[in-house]
């Protein structure tokens, strides 16, 4: 009996066993026979180290479930097509699900200033609505027609029925009382 005769009948001892009994210790005895052969064959189509060894671990899951249901001749021919499979099958998935990388200071990132500006921002916006809901009604009024709806004294005068003068001095007492109470809510 040569060599390459007794290796394939020791594997298909180590298969048929496993189709027998259902007993992995017969798979994994088996597996880690040609356990170079897939991770070699993951390496070269991964071209990634780390994703090679984990295509290592999810063939072999594929085979507890793959090889109870085929009839199997050439265990180590087969297991490569297994693996090229695999692996093929894991790059198309990448294509589709584009992926984002970052380093591990990504979070220390001065590109996150933004955000401690916007929520600084947001909270100076809640404090002036707060401070303008203090107002008086008049004041109120016209402050929001002349800061936020950007309309002018002629405009502002229109929509209140207030005089010019009158729509001048609601907003500059306004302003001034807003600027008090900022300065207050910042204190505190």
């Amino acid at each position: 009996m040569s060599l390459q005769q007794s290796h394939t009948d020791s594997d298909r001892y180590l298969l048929e066993q496993y189709q027998l009994t259902h007993n992995q210790q017969w798979l994994a005895k088996l597996y880690l026979k040609y356990y170079s052969l897939v991770f070699g064959t993951c390496l070269k189509y991964l071209e990634d180290t780390d994703a090679a060894k984990d295509a290592v671990m999810n063939i072999y899951q594929e085979l507890v479930l793959k090889v109870p249901q085929h009839q199997i001749e050439h265990f180590s021919g087969w297991l490569h097509t297994v693996a090229r499979n695999h692996c093929l099958m894991a790059l198309r998935k990448q294509k589709r699900t584009p992926t984002v990388s970052f380093d591990a200071s990504f979070m220390q990132n001065e590109s996150f200033e933004h955000l401690d500006v916007a929520l600084e921002k947001e909270q100076q916006l809640t404090a002036l609505e707060n401070c303008i809901e203090q107002l008086q009604a008049q004041q109120q009024q016209a402050i929001r027609l002349f800061y936020l709806e950007q309309k002018n004294y002629h405009e502002v005068a229109e929509l209140t029925g207030f005089e010019w003068a009158k729509v001048r001095s609601l907003i500059q007492n306004g302003r001034r009382n807003l600027k008090i109470c900022l300065e207050k809510n910042e204190a505190e």
